[in-house]
């Protein structure tokens, strides 16, 4: 058995929080500080950090950084609702960041309606942070044991942007199962998406792998379907940013296109996520809402121009996978082989969700 070196993308020291900005990795590993849930929506909302569990965190401690302020400021506590408003309006297609932020605010407002003192109400939201970002550490850790028993002793498997530490609190989901299965002693190859326009696979994915010793290569996105057809692919392994009551998936752009190419070829297609992406409230993928960036993202690569000025061009940064294309959804409480509403729905109440 293999021993994975531990990689976590945040740190609290003494109340204040520290982000490792994915802005300027690989190059260079920067920790930047977020005084203030300005700076910390400033921060999700140009993906100095993303992922779609990451974004929950960082948006919980943001809360607990915003109401700190008010306290600090001398203002009364009802600009909080502010603050979270803010938070909400940084990225709209990952659920995980409402369904922290909704966390929160309860834990909020159950405070105040005790009377507790504002230096009480400080510390309870910061605990309540460090809680969302320990507990999704372990939901990791147990999705990549679940997902790991689904890959052969052997095997080349394809991922999607970056779905790791980076992502997460941690470990990571699709790349924590990809972790989890090499620590177990697995021989595993990982071929790794660039995911234009950010390059998440080829910038952090890649780096991760490089860190922690994992073979892998770095594939431009449209190779994947020639891998697949020269035999080259045993499984494809994706993230989540949202997973709707029927089990369509919003996933960063270009995840749909390897869903078919994956059903075409007969290779089994994997999400892995955390429960607290799922969105029983939401019926379908058409209703989830589809984040839309500049195009400057698409029309420069690194700083430097590689399209016409005078062109226009299309960012949409999500698509939607249809449940019919995946083979099994993988959480932290096991394994959904039937993706449609009803086994959803009996899965996560007979776990407890």
């Amino acid at each position: 058995m293999r021993k994975i070196k531990d990689l976590r993308p945040i740190k609290v020291e003494k109340g204040v929080l520290y982000v490792l900005d994915q802005l300027k990795l690989p190059a260079e590993s920067v920790w930047v500080e977020l005084s203030t849930y300005q700076q910390v929506a400033q921060a999700i909302k140009n993906m100095v950090i993303r992922g779609a569990p990451l974004i929950g965190i960082v948006g919980a401690y943001g809360f607990a950084v915003g109401v700190k302020q008010i306290i600090r400021e001398g203002k009364n506590l009802s600009e909080a609702e502010a603050v979270l408003e803010t938070l909400k309006n940084t990225r709209p297609t990952a659920v995980n960041l409402f369904w922290a932020l909704n966390r929160m605010w309860k834990k909020f407002e159950k405070a105040v309606s005790e009377n507790k003192t504002p230096e009480e109400i400080e510390k309870l939201l910061f605990k309540e942070a460090s809680r969302i970002e320990m507990e999704d550490y372990h939901a990791n850790k147990s999705i990549g044991g679940y997902g790991q028993v689904l890959l052969p002793e052997k095997a080349n498997v394809l991922t999607h942007c970056n779905t790791g530490a980076l992502a997460t609190s941690g470990w990571g989901t699709a790349l924590g199962v990809i972790r989890s299965a090499y620590e177990e002693g697995k021989e595993i190859t990982v071929y790794v998406d660039e995911t234009r326009p950010y390059l998440q696979g080829s910038r952090l994915t890649a780096w991760e792998l490089s860190y922690e010793g994992i073979p892998h290569y770095i594939i431009t996105d449209s190779s994947a379907g020639f891998l697949m057809k020269k035999g080259l692919i045993n499984a494809v392994i994706v993230g989540a940013d949202r997973i709707t009551r029927n089990g369509d998936v919003a996933n960063k752009i270009g995840t749909y296109s390897l869903s078919v190419l994956a059903k075409e070829h007969n290779i089994p297609f994997y999400v892995a996520a955390p429960t607290s992406t799922f969105d029983l409230e939401t019926k379908s993928g058409e209703f989830i809402p589809i984040e839309e960036r500049s195009e400057e993202e698409i029309k420069k690569c690194g700083g430097c121009s590689v399209a016409p000025d005078s062109s226009p061009a299309l960012n949409y940064s999500f698509d939607i996978t249809p449940a019919s294309n995946i083979t099994a959804i993988i959480t932290e409480k096991g394994i959904i082989s039937h993706v449609d509403s009803e086994h959803i729905e009996k899965f996560l109440k007979y776990r407890g969700v």
